[in-house]
């Protein structure tokens, strides 16, 4: 679950059966994201919106998307499909 605590972005395990302890800070662009993944975007509605929003170009985009996404898979924090 996605918290602003004190000027700071959270994410917050809500279950037991979370894969990760503790919080996770994120910085504005990691929110962005975030709040596009609870709104269900794949990857690549990501990257478009990722350039949209902060005007970068794709290749720019793409890449930051790619690790955001592996940071969060590393954690165990995206759902499979």
């Amino acid at each position: 679950m996605l918290r602003d605590v004190a000027g700071f972005s959270l994410v917050v395990p809500i279950n037991a059966e979370a894969s990760f302890q503790g919080m996770m800070r994120l910085n504005g662009t990691g929110k962005f994201l975030w709040q596009q993944l609870e709104k269900e975007a794949d990857e690549v509605a990501l990257v478009s919106a990722l350039c949209e929003s902060y005007d970068i170009d794709e290749a720019a985009a793409k890449e930051d998307v790619a690790a955001f996404l592996l940071r969060l898979d590393s954690l165990g924090v995206l759902e499979k499909q």
